[in-house]
């Protein structure tokens, strides 16, 4: 039950950010500490887990598969973006330069303790990082298509959108932005409990190729970060360095229009201004805090393992 509690919350964690544009729900992965067995959990549905699916093995499937942890990340992802997409459609309408303020202190405190992962910087590491801060960047500032309600484009925009669900610093929801197709994903979300129908004209095709997409980046994934483990971390890094500017809390705000990293602008010094710094650092707190806690748990986990294997060796 406890295990179930913590994944379901990093789940719900990860949700709110698929929601949000410019915050990735893959920097949330990174950040809680489940990056790495969520994408080998998903690169683990191959030929063989659908052969012991179809024979009847349930038992050897879900332990092939992690079935259990990534029901329950995906169980707390579906949780958050249902009932968060009117929460949050809601505050970024009131409040908007606030929970970008809340999500760019957290964002810019995991930049920190994402990059000590890596343990060695050379060149080629070096190299990685720049090319995510300009990968990043370019999405930032790209420009936006038109909104299309197509069976075959949605699907399109899950797949490619699939890619911020599980990479750091890429926000699958600004690719859709970008796709043109983000409000109407969104108000699709938001029909789920009120027009079922309608909703899912939009929600099915987007989920096929979230799906599809997702799977298939996560081998892909799975195989550089095992080859390439300094150089990806790296990448991943810079993409959240160069996710910076799409999160800036200060933007021009227009007709309810969701803005873009091309509309931020200077802060006025005004009570808003310093309510939303204390945000940034609140959110900063809240990764300093959980990263602390964190490394002590490990470090008594690894303890008592020590005692353990000390007291066997003694018998």
């Amino acid at each position: 039950m406890k295990d179930f509690i913590v994944n379901f919350l990093k789940g719900v964690a990860m949700g709110v950010a698929n929601v949000i544009a410019g915050v990735s729900g893959g920097t949330i992965a990174l950040i809680v500490g489940i990056f790495e067995r969520l994408i080998n959990s998903l690169k683990s549905f191959n030929f063989k887990a659908i052969k012991l699916l179809f024979t009847g093995k349930f038992k050897e499937f879900a332990k092939h598969t992690d079935f259990v942890f990534l029901f329950e990340v995906l169980l707390g992802i579906a949780v958050a973006m249902i009932s968060v997409a009117k929460l949050f459609k809601y505050l970024f309408e009131n409040y908007p330069t606030y929970i970008w303020a809340l999500f760019f202190g957290l964002l810019l405190a995991s930049i920190f303790y994402v990059g000590k992962t890596i343990k060695k910087w050379n060149v080629g590491v070096i190299v990685a990082f720049v090319i995510g801060i300009g990968i990043s960047l370019l999405i930032a500032f790209g420009t936006t298509a038109q909104e299309n309600d197509n069976f075959f484009y949605l699907m399109l925009c899950g797949a490619i959108g699939s890619s911020g669900m599980i990479l750091p610093g890429i926000s699958g929801s600004y690719i859709l932005v970008l796709m043109g197709d983000y409000s109407l994903v969104i108000n699709g979300i938001d029909m789920l409990t009120n027009n079922l129908g309608e909703s899912m004209k939009i929600i099915l095709p987007v989920m096929i190729g979230v799906v599809v997409g997702i799977v298939a980046f996560a081998h892909v994934l799975a195989w550089i970060f095992k080859h390439y483990h300094d150089m990806t971390i790296s990448l991943l890094t810079g993409f959240i360095v160069g996710s910076l500017p799409i999160i800036w809390p200060w933007k021009i705000y227009e007709n309810g229009a969701l803005p873009m990293a091309k509309d931020n602008i200077l802060p006025e010094m005004n009570a808003e201004f310093f309510i939303a710094v204390a945000i940034i650092i609140l959110g900063a707190a809240l990764i300093i805090a959980t990263e602390t806690i964190a490394n002590r748990m490990k470090s008594k986990k690894e303890a008592a393992e020590d005692n353990e294997q000390i007291t066997k060796d003694n018998r």
